[in-house]
């Protein structure tokens, strides 16, 4: 059985995306932030910058926001903003809620496929996804931040990093008219999917 150039091209965003999977897949889900010298606040930015974890998320919400236009990705730049914070300090507050891992490795498969799809939402739709991936990702730090009894001021650091990632991507895609480049983002959201199912195979493994 022979694979034409068509069908090799669309196995490929599978293979690449399963490749990124293991090589951002952590030996160990931690929400701690790393010690940069220079304060909680930049030790904040830092973690969003380091932590594949959030950022995919992060950066996968902002592509899903930007093809749904402008309102969506202003909803979704104040909403994943605020969520994050309030649930960074309930996280802090109350400690890590009991949740498998595969519910981290869910946000990925989600925000994923909806992005590959490019299926239309209205803004409500995707501030309401923004709002759930926010406090989830926001307590899992909060809740990590307080057991490494690092200060909770790291979380406006984390918050700021996500705003200015948010901003910038979301406003990007939003001006997108070229089909190809819509693709082209289709596409990363796929990758983003497979890395998501593939976190997803391991914490079933492991369970």
């Amino acid at each position: 059985m022979t694979v034409g150039p068509g069908s090799r091209f669309k196995v490929l965003p599978a293979v690449l995306g399963g490749a990124a999977g293991l090589l951002l897949w952590p030996a160990h889900a931690e929400a701690h932030l790393v010690t940069t010298g220079l304060g909680p606040v930049y030790d904040g930015i830092s973690h969003v910058l380091t932590s594949p974890d959030d950022l995919v998320p992060v950066l996968a919400m902002s592509l899903l926001a930007g093809l749904n236009g402008a309102t969506a990705g202003r909803r979704t730049l104040f909403t994943l903003t605020l969520a994050w914070l309030v649930g960074g300090f309930v996280g802090f507050a109350f400690g890590r809620p009991v949740l498998p891992y595969g519910v981290v490795a869910g946000s990925f498969l989600t925000l994923g496929v909806l992005t590959a799809v490019d299926r239309r939402l209205s803004p409500a739709v995707v501030g309401t996804v923004a709002a759930a991936l926010g406090s989830l990702h926001g307590w899992l730090n909060g809740a990590g931040i307080a057991e490494s009894q690092r200060e909770a001021l790291g979380l406006v650091g984390i918050a700021a990093a996500i705003f200015v990632i948010v901003a910038l991507t979301a406003a990007f895609v939003s001006r997108l008219r070229a089909g190809w480049a819509r693709i082209a983002v289709r596409v990363a959201g796929s990758w983003v999917a497979a890395i998501g199912l593939l976190m997803l195979g391991w914490s079933l493994r492991g369970a």
